[in-house]
């Protein structure tokens, strides 16, 4: 099953998608956020009967727009922690991206001139949670998982390494495209790649990942509470433009497409102001 959040006249709402062409509305959600929270979700989703949608013309926000945590994997594909110069890890490197930093899947990327030196793409798989996890183990964690997406972690690369932490460096307001789908059925093992401008950037499969989504969720509940429509950003493989001899960024105009088979593709345009 997918499932998604529209933009409508007034608001938002979830609506689960029947085809390519079209989606029924879940009358009583705003949003994926507010669908999650519900402990039937799963049903409610799948007996929705509220208006069609014509998904050509449809505007497509966040797909889970308001989760409580975004939790972000640093060097978590072996391809990508080669290419920077490093150990394969023994623990998954944990940072943080907020709700504001979210935007949608086709949505232009606005990026303030002053921040706009070393942009750079990272093409990622999100996990959504869908049920409240704590203290889980690896062989349950993926009962907790409501499904999977894509996303663009969006990377202003000075910023991130003007100190010893990342996270400034991934906070840029509204600019990580995710979306446009949620999927309850994805498993692992497919293509991800990022193009710039078309040209192939990042290619690789989201099996190549060091620690699975399973393990991701059993360590970082270890640590904290994960909720319903929490995200766990798993990491990016290599050929990131930072790490390139020259380096390549993300210039005005310019667009990043993320795609990973079966899931979909994020595709934002940069506008530098």
């Amino acid at each position: 099953m997918r499932l998604t959040t529209l933009r409508r006249s007034g608001g938002t709402a979830a609506a689960r998608v029947d085809s390519d062409t079209s989606a029924t509305l879940i009358d009583g959600y705003a949003d994926l956020s507010e669908l999650l929270a519900d402990s039937d979700w799963k049903s409610v989703a799948q007996n929705a009967t509220g208006g069609s949608v014509d998904l050509t013309s449809a505007d497509y926000a966040p797909v889970v727009p308001h989760p409580s945590k975004v939790v972000c994997v640093g060097l978590n594909y072996a391809t990508h922690i080669k290419e920077m110069g490093r150990d394969l890890p023994q623990y998954p490197t944990l940072f943080a991206k907020f709700a504001d930093s979210l935007a949608g899947p086709y949505d232009d990327i606005v990026v303030p001139e002053y921040a706009a030196a070393q942009i750079d793409w990272e093409a990622e798989l999100a996990v959504v949670i869908g049920k409240q996890a704590y203290q889980v183990v690896e062989s349950d964690a993926a009962e907790y998982i409501a499904g999977y997406s894509v996303i663009n972690d969006y990377t202003m690369r000075d910023y991130q390494y003007r100190t010893m932490m990342w996270d400034q460096g991934k906070w840029l307001e509204r600019s990580s495209g995710f979306g446009p789908f949620l999927d309850t059925d994805y498993r692992t093992g497919t293509a991800i790649e990022a193009r710039l401008d078309g040209e192939v950037m990042q290619s690789a499969t989201t099996d190549d990942l060091v620690f699975s989504p399973e393990k991701l969720v059993d360590y970082v509940s270890h640590i904290v509470t994960l909720r319903p429509g929490d995200v766990i950003i798993t990491g990016t493989t290599g050929g990131v433009g930072h790490a390139r001899k020259p380096a390549v960024y993300v210039r005005d105009g310019q667009t990043v497409e993320v795609t990973i088979e079966g899931l979909g593709t994020v595709k934002n345009k940069t506008i530098v102001k």
